[in-house]
C-alpha cells in the first residue's frame, strides 16, 4: 500500500540539541515513505549539525533566518507555513517547547508554527531532569490541549550520561508516527472524476475563446484523491501540468469534448468534481480557414451556449455525489448558493477570482463551502494542502 506520506509537504524543524544528529536519518526516513522535506535549524541547531548537511539530504535550500532580506521579500516563513501539510520539529528541546506555549515567534521556527494551519508535532529530546521539570511538564500538558502531537520521548542513556525519560525518538519511529497522522484509504474503492483546467472553443484553424485557469486546483484534487485510495479519472482541457501518480488522465480540447468525456466516465462514478473551467459559449460557426483581418474594424461572432457538464451529471437518476466550483468575481455565496440550488448540486466550492494572491494561476487558494446545510470557510493554503482538506470533508459526507 502506498505511505499515507505520499507527495506530502514535512517541513522538519531542528532545534539545539545533541539529537540533532538523527535529523539527517530522519530526513532520509521520511523520503522513504514519499514525503518532500524542507528544513528550518534555529541557531543553536546549527552548533551541532550543519546546514549544508541537511540541505545535501533534503535537496533543498535549508532555512535558517527570520529576517532573510531575499527570503522576505517574498513573505519566506509565510510561504513556508503555508507549503507545508506538517511540521514536525525533531527534536524539540525544553526551549522550544516553552516558546511555542507562549505563543512566541522569535525566530523562523516559531514564527512558521504561528503562522501555519498544518498540524503541528514535537518529538522532545532533553536531559531526564528537564524534562521531568514541572515547567516543562506544564508545558506539555498546555500544548497537548492545543492539538499538537507529542512523539516520545524514549527512555535510556543520555548524552549526558544519565538514564531516564527525555531520549528523542529513533528516526524510523518518529517518521511511522508522521505518516499516522495522515489517514489512507478515505475514497478506498470508490471512483472519482474531476474535471480540470479551461477549455478552448475554436473560431477558425490558428484562434479560439478560452480563459486563465491553470488546472492547479483541479489538478491538486486529482493527486487528493488518488492519494486517499479512490480510482481517480482526471478530465483535463489544455494545461501545462504533469499527470498525478495513480491517476488516469483524459485529454479534452473543447466543451463538447469534456461533455462527451464526463458522459463517458460517469457510469459507476461514486464522486464527481467539476473543477474545470468551462467556456459557457462557443462560436456557433467554425471558420475552415484562418479569418484575415481585411480591412473592417470590427468583427462579429455568433455564439451559443455550451452543454452544462455538472447540471447533466446532477441531473442523473443515479447521480454521484457531485461538487461544482464558483469563481466569482462579486458576491460570491450569493451566486454559489443560486448555483447550489439551480444546479441540484451537494456542494459548490466558492473562490474569489479579484483577490491577486488566489486563485486563477496561483500556487494558494481559500475558499468558502456552501453546502445545503450551511456554508464552511477555508482560509489561504496551498492549493495540494486545501485539495487534501477537501477531499477529506466529502469523503466525510459520501460514506456516511
Amino acid at each position: 500500500m502506498t505511505s499515507s506520506l505520499f507527495n506530502k509537504h514535512i517541513l522538519l524543524g531542528v532545534s539545539g540539541g545533541i539529537a540533532a544528529y538523527k535529523s539527517a536519518e530522519l530526513i532520509r526516513r521520511l523520503q522513504d515513505l514519499g514525503a518532500a522535506v524542507q528544513v528550518v535549524m534555529t541557531p543553536a541547531a546549527q552548533e551541532f549539525i550543519t546546514p549544508l548537511t541537511l540541505q545535501a539530504l533534503s535537496g533543498n535550500p535549508v532555512h535558517t533566518q527570520l529576517l532573510d532580506p531575499e527570503a522576505e521579500a517574498g513573505m519566506g516563513h509565510i510561504q513556508l507555513a503555508r507549503w507545508a501539510d506538517l511540521i514536525l520539529i525533531a527534536p524539540a528541546t525544553a526551549d522550544v517547547m516553552a516558546r511555542l506555549t507562549q505563543g512566541m515567534g522569535n525566530d523562523l521556527l516559531t514564527s512558521v508554527c504561528l503562522a501555519s494551519a498544518a498540524p503541528l508535532a514535537l518529538a522532545p529530546a532533553m536531559n531526564q531532569g528537564m524534562w521531568a521539570n514541572a515547567s516543562t511538564q506544564a508545558n506539555l500538558t498546555t500544548l497537548k490541549t492545543r492539538g499538537i502531537h507529542i512523539f516520545g520521548p524514549a527512555e535510556g542513556l543520555q548524552a549526558c550520561g544519565d538514564i531516564g525519560l527525555g531520549r528523542m525518538l529513533e528516526p524510523t519511529a518518529i517518521a511511522e508516527a508522521a505518516a499516522g497522522l495522515f489517514q489512507r484509504g478515505l475514497l478506498a474503492g470508490k471512483k472519482v472524476v474531476i474535471t480540470a483546467g479551461p477549455t478552448r472553443e475554436a473560431i477558425d484553424p490558428v484562434r479560439y475563446i478560452s480563459n486563465h485557469s491553470s488546472g492547479k486546483m483541479g489538478y491538486a484534487l486529482a493527486q487528493a484523491a488518488a492519494e486517499a485510495g479512490a480510482r481517480t479519472i482526471l478530465i483535463s482541457g489544455p494545461c501545462a501540468l504533469a499527470t498525478p501518480p495513480r491517476v488516469e488522465r483524459i485529454d479534452v480540447i473543447s466543451a463538447a469534448d469534456m461533455y462527451a468525456a464526463c458522459q463517458a466516465q460517469v457510469t459507476g462514478c461514486d464522486l464527481f468534481i467539476g473543477a474545470a473551467a468551462i467556456a459557457d459559449f462557443r462560436p456557433e460557426n467554425i471558420a475552415p480557414q484562418k479569418l484575415k483581418k481585411g480591412t473592417a474594424d470590427t468583427m462579429t461572432l455568433e455564439l451559443v451556449k455550451n452543454p452544462d457538464i455538472i447540471a447533466s451529471i446532477a441531473a442523473l437518476p443515479n447521480k454521484p455525489y457531485t461538487v461544482g466550483f464558483a469563481a466569482e468575481s462579486e458576491q460570491l455565496v450569493q451566486y454559489a448558493q443560486a448555483k447550489l440550488l439551480n444546479k441540484r448540486l451537494d456542494l459548490v466550492i466558492a473562490n474569489d477570482i479579484s483577490a491577486a494572491n488566489i486563485g486563477f494561476n496561483s500556487d494558494d487558494n481559500a475558499v468558502t463551502l456552501i453546502y445545503p446545510e450551511g456554508t464552511q470557510t477555508l482560509n489561504q493554503r496551498s492549493k495540494q494542502q486545501l485539495a487534501r482538506e477537501l477531499i477529506a470533508l466529502i469523503a466525510a459526507k459520501i460514506t456516511l
